[in-house]
C-alpha cells in the first residue's frame, strides 16, 4: 500500500505548483506556434499524402510548437532534441512498420518504446517524437508505400520550421 500511495503523490507533481511564465514567453509562444503550425500544415498539403494522414503529422509536430515555444529553455525543447528526436522516430517506426507489419499492435508498442530507447542512446529525447514513431505505424497504406526517404523529408521540414520560428521567439 505504501508503494501506491508514493505513486500517487508523485501525480501531485511536487510541492509547488511551477512558477507562470513571464508575460513576454506567454505573448510570443502563441504567435510562434500559430505561424510554426501554420507553415507545417501549409507545406503538407505539397506533399502526397491524403488530409487524415496530413493532419497526423501536424499533431506531433503541435505537441512540439508547445514545447518549443511554451518552454523554449526546456531541454527536450533545443534544436537537437527537436530534428534528432524526430528523425530518429521516424526511422525506427519505419523500421517497426516494415518488420512487424502483420502485427500492427505491437508494431506500435515497438516503435514507441524503441524510439524512446534511440532517442536516449543519441542524447535527442523529444517527447513528440513517440507520436512521431506510431504515425509511421498507424498512418495509412499511403503513408507505408511512401518508403524512408519520403516520409523522412516530411519531419525533416517540419523540423526546420519549427527550429526557424524558433529562433526568431
Amino acid at each position: 500500500m505504501n508503494l501506491i500511495s508514493a505513486y500517487l503523490g508523485k501525480m501531485r507533481g511536487g510541492k509547488q505548483v511551477p512558477a507562470r511564465a513571464p508575460w513576454h514567453e506567454v505573448f510570443w509562444s502563441a504567435p510562434g506556434a500559430f505561424i510554426g503550425i501554420y507553415l507545417i500544415y501549409y507545406i503538407g498539403h505539397y506533399q502526397p499524402l491524403h488530409f487524415v494522414d496530413s493532419l497526423f503529422l501536424v499533431g506531433s509536430f503541435g505537441a512540439s510548437a508547445v514545447l518549443l515555444y511554451g518552454i523554449p529553455n526546456s531541454p527536450y525543447s533545443q534544436p537537437r532534441n527537436l530534428v534528432g528526436g524526430h528523425i530518429v522516430s521516424a526511422i525506427i517506426g519505419i523500421i517497426c512498420a516494415l518488420l512487424l507489419n502483420a502485427q500492427s499492435e505491437i508494431a506500435a508498442a515497438s516503435a514507441v518504446s524503441l524510439a524512446l530507447i534511440f532517442m536516449h542512446l543519441t542524447r535527442t529525447v523529444h517527447p513528440p517524437g513517440g507520436a512521431t514513431a506510431l504515425i509511421a505505424v498507424i498512418g495509412s497504406d499511403q503513408i507505408h508505400e511512401m518508403g524512408y526517404y519520403v516520409r523522412i523529408n516530411a519531419h525533416w521540414h517540419g523540423c526546420c520550421d519549427n527550429v526557424g520560428r524558433c529562433a526568431t521567439n
